[in-house]
């Protein structure tokens, strides 16, 4: 008898242990007659992927690529250096927006919303009605954040009196920017214009802006990295929960504002303290300036940005410039704030998804149990997410680490080829807009993004790979 077919008899003289692959109620069938068995976890590519699929995964550049764009990210040094007006970047008649490209007639409630807010803001408009046929005639030129090397959160509308967040990689040298945190409820971001809003504009321009810029002149640069690396260790995963990072922002600059404007600085303060995500703006610019790190790569299928307008959802791919990839924006599911529903609100809106991007944020979740009460859930249903973005990313984040799991780094660099080939879409946590312009948050929650931002760009990048 030869050696292999000895081995054979070996097999049947135990019990027998079946892998069970798909349905688990083949799995659950057999663990009821007392079969031992091995579940695998295997999913069918997403539909109509295989060609573009295969051809991605058989590129002969992607795995340098993605090893070189992925480094990039994760070796970014993002500190906060300044805050300095918009309007000293910002091209004369230019407003930026949240997400894809967007015109005023396919802009969602709140992305009106906010527009018309930022024409009153600026003085371009004499009231609502006014604002709102300007923007339909092409008063002001709309761009997309991203596309100027910045973010805003929800409709992240940007004009030039307000004040922006200037955050450089210390590593490759780039810069992003983010506009300054309002609070929550009726704010511009959530499409809410009303006279308290731009109040508290006016104010941030007047007061809250030149304090900042102040304070940031005497501390010199904050490393965001260590920062968010320290609030991911005490309960944040930087989306939708930024307490610890408020916290810890606010600790390193509070004596310079003291310094920079003594007499306004109670108030900053107290502005700063009673709004938990004040630091989420400044997260976001570091998390846009690691992904930009990661841009341009050939034949690398590593997600850069995701994005949305309120109307549609965007990604951009490292391997394929700056070209967007879209599909609907859905409606997030979670929890509302007071008498709001789901028919309150509007489709998925706001560059935060970044942070998820950067491999924070949902992705995330489960460094901040938290978390759940505010969008909802239970705490091991933010375990899941967290572990299940590990099967569509490349790596682990060496800074970015989550106590709950051994520290393990949070899942980082999510890959068109890797969603296409699981089944697996981002887990994305975030607030809920009124679809009403002028209504604000109405809730905050959990949204799947839509399956055709990915597979398009995977296609683009099959083409490419030929």
């Amino acid at each position: 008898m030869t050696a292999q077919s000895a081995t054979v008899p070996g097999l049947l003289d135990g019990p027998p242990r079946v892998i069970t692959v798909g349905a688990g109620l083949l799995d659950e069938a057999l663990r009821e007659q007392a079969v031992a068995t091995v579940p695998v976890a295997w999913r069918p590519p997403l539909p109509g992927t295989e060609q573009a699929l295969a051809r991605v995964l058989a590129d002969p550049r992607r795995q340098e690529a993605n090893a070189v764009a992925v480094g990039r990210l994760t070796a970014a040094r993002p500190h906060l250096v300044g805050v300095r007006r918009a309007s000293e970047i910002l091209e004369p008649g230019v407003f930026l927006h949240a997400g894809p490209p967007i015109t005023w007639e396919r802009a969602s409630g709140p992305m009106r919303g906010a527009l018309i807010g930022a024409m009153l803001l600026e003085s371009l408009a004499a009231d609502e009605e006014d604002a709102a046929d300007r923007l339909a005639a092409g008063a002001v030129e709309l761009r997309p954040c991203h596309e100027h090397g910045a973010v805003g959160p929800m409709a992240g509308v940007v004009s030039p009196s307000m004040w922006l967040f200037e955050v450089h990689d210390a590593e490759h040298g780039g810069t992003a920017y983010c506009s300054l945190n309002e609070g929550l409820g009726k704010v511009l971001r959530y499409g809410a214009y009303g006279p308290e809003v731009l109040d508290r504009l006016r104010w941030m321009d007047q007061v809250l802006g030149p304090a900042l810029a102040g304070a940031l002149e005497r501390t010199g640069p904050i490393d965001l990295r260590a920062l968010i690396a320290q609030a991911l260790q005490m309960g944040d995963e930087l989306h939708n929960r930024n307490r610890a990072a408020t916290s810890l922002l606010l600790r390193e600059l509070a004596p310079a504002i003291v310094e920079a404007a003594p007499g306004d600085a109670a108030q900053v303060l107290r502005f700063i303290n009673g709004n938990d995500h004040f630091f989420l703006n400044a997260g976001m610019a570091a998390a846009k300036v690691s992904t930009d790190a990661a841009r341009d790569v050939p034949g690398s299928s590593v997600v850069v940005a995701m994005a949305r307008n309120g109307t549609d959802f965007g990604v951009q791919v490292s391997g394929l410039g700056g070209r967007w990839f879209t599909g609907p924006a859905g409606v997030p599911h979670g929890l509302y704030l007071g008498a709001y529903g789901p028919d309150d609100a509007n489709p998925d809106i706001g560059d935060s998804t970044i942070t998820e991007t950067s491999g924070l944020g949902g992705f995330a979740m489960a460094a901040a149990p938290a978390i759940v009460r505010f969008v909802g859930g239970e705490v091991a249903d933010a375990v899941k997410a967290t572990r299940s973005m590990y099967e569509i990313t490349l790596a682990e984040h060496p800074a970015y680490q989550i106590p709950g799991l051994g520290f393990r780094g949070t899942p980082v660099g999510i890959d068109v080829a890797l969603v296409a080939r699981t089944g697996l879409l981002p887990v994305v946590n975030t607030g809920i807009a009124g679809r009403v312009a002028g209504t604000g948050q109405v809730g905050a929650g959990l949204v799947e993004p839509p399956v055709e931002a990915f597979t398009s760009a995977l296609q683009a990048l099959s083409v490419l790979g030929k």
